[in-house]
């Protein structure tokens, strides 16, 4: 019988039974189709020794602890990565905080204090350009060393090419900030969505004439900023309203220069179109479809509230045309 599906937050919540899996370690932001393609290998592996998979993460991600607000924008957010690992198949997540402490093991140590200690790894699967430890001394000779003298395998991870280039997290966002969509869609292997729950605004949105549902994005950044057509829906599978579990919209990602000024959080506003009721509370996730326009700042908030009514006529007739 499969084990359960479990997120273990940190080396200290590991228990005996979280001994003895498979593993592969990485970012895994976005969870895309290479990153699927690891899972599947590593699950394969899993099932032939008989024990768990594991996906070790860090939280932030290494690049966030080291670049702070200058690190690359996040795909997904936590949780949606998470859940996105377990959708793939990954038995277990084991998310390590990275901290000073983490940051200062040698690359011997982390593969002892958790691969070996914690774990008790049979197996690893792992790019073969993978470097790690205080020094980025580590890679995947050492791995193949170490595992020889302790008691587990490594097998580096197979490459997933679309369009003749590497599925990369780097490439999904350069599709996204470009606008591409359908090259988006082909990395990642479903629509680029953001998933988050409906939180209290400032009710502008009311007073423009386009009430919206703000989605906070727990991020430094984003990797999108504009205007954009999206389908929205609700990520428990219910109905957004009476009969429709798809409701169309259009969706601003930014920082709202207009009202908010300099050094504001990037914020995700929803005008969904055709719909009346209370989403506080509830989560949602907004599938992105084309891109109207760049976020502006405008002189007044007149100028704004009729851009946004021009943005609404803009979506309307991209829906109409691409039903």
């Amino acid at each position: 019988m499969a084990p359960e599906r479990e997120l273990i937050r940190g080396l200290h919540n590991l228990r005996p039974r979280h001994r003895d899996c498979v593993a592969t370690i990485g970012s895994f932001d976005g969870v895309h189709l290479g990153h699927r393609a690891i899972i599947a290998q590593l699950k394969q592996r899993a099932d032939e020794h008989g024990v768990p998979s594991v996906a070790i993460i860090f939280e932030p991600q290494p690049h966030e602890f080291f670049s702070g607000e200058r690190a690359p924008a996040r795909l997904m957010r936590f949780k949606e990565k998470v859940l996105s690992l377990f959708e793939a198949g990954v038995d277990r997540v084991l998310c390590l905080q990275f901290n000073e402490r983490l940051r200062g093991l040698s690359a011997e140590a982390f593969i002892r204090t958790v691969l070996v200690d914690g774990l008790d790894i049979r197996h690893l699967v792992v790019g073969d350009d993978f470097r790690f430890g205080c020094d980025r001394s580590g890679g995947y000779r050492l791995l193949q060393r170490v595992g020889a003298d302790t008691g587990f395998t490594v097998e580096d991870t197979a490459t997933v090419e679309i369009r003749g280039e590497r599925v990369s997290s780097t490439r999904i966002r350069a599709a996204l900030e470009a606008g591409d969509f359908e090259l988006a869609e082909a990395l990642l292997g479903k629509p680029y969505r953001i998933t988050g729950r409906v939180a209290p605004g400032r009710a502008l949105g009311r007073q423009l004439g386009a009430p919206t549902a703000n989605v906070r994005l727990h991020r430094y950044r984003s990797p999108l900023v504009g205007v954009y057509t999206v389908r929205t829906r609700a990520t428990d599978g219910s109905d957004m309203a009476p009969g429709r579990q798809v409701v169309d919209g259009v969706a601003n990602v930014g920082f709202r220069p207009t009202v908010e000024g300099e050094g504001a959080q990037p914020l995700l506003e929803v005008n969904l179109f055709d719909f009346s009721g209370d989403l506080y509370g509830r989560e949602l996730a907004v599938e992105f479809c084309h891109k109207l326009r760049d976020e502006e700042k405008f002189d007044s908030l007149e100028i704004l509230k009729a851009r946004i009514a021009q943005d609404i006529e803009d979506a309307k007739a991209w829906f109409a045309q691409n039903p």
